[in-house]
C-alpha cells in the first residue's frame, strides 16, 4: 500500500526504483521491533519468489537430468572459461 492505495503494477503506477526509495524511508521510521518484523517478511517473500522459481524450473521436462549431468561436466574438464565466451564482460 502507498499512500492509502495499493500498488497493482509498477510499471502503471510507481517504478521501481521509487518503490525501492520509498521503502528505505519507511524503513528508517520503524522501530527496532517492527524493523524485525520487516525483515523477516523481506526473508519470506524472498524465500516464496526463488521457491517459485525453482519450482516453475522441476517442471520442465528432463531438466533435473540436465542440470545432473552439466553439474558433472567441469570435473570432466569439458568446461569452457568464460572469458573465452564473453571476452568482454
Amino acid at each position: 500500500m502507498l499512500n492509502g492505495k495499493y500498488v497493482e503494477s509498477t510499471e502503471q503506477n510507481v517504478s521501481t526504483r521509487e518503490l525501492r526509495r520509498q521503502a528505505g524511508q519507511r524503513i528508517k521510521s520503524l522501530s527496532p521491533q517492527r524493523l524485525q518484523v520487516a525483515a523477516d517478511f523481506l526473508a519470506y517473500l524472498e524465500e516464496r519468489e526463488s521457491n517459485q522459481a525453482t519450482e516453475e524450473l522441476l517442471r520442465i521436462p528432463g531438466f533435473v537430468e540436465a542440470f545432473q549431468k552439466t553439474k558433472k561436466e567441469p570435473a570432466k574438464g569439458k568446461s569452457v572459461d568464460w572469458r573465452k565466451v564473453r571476452p568482454d564482460v
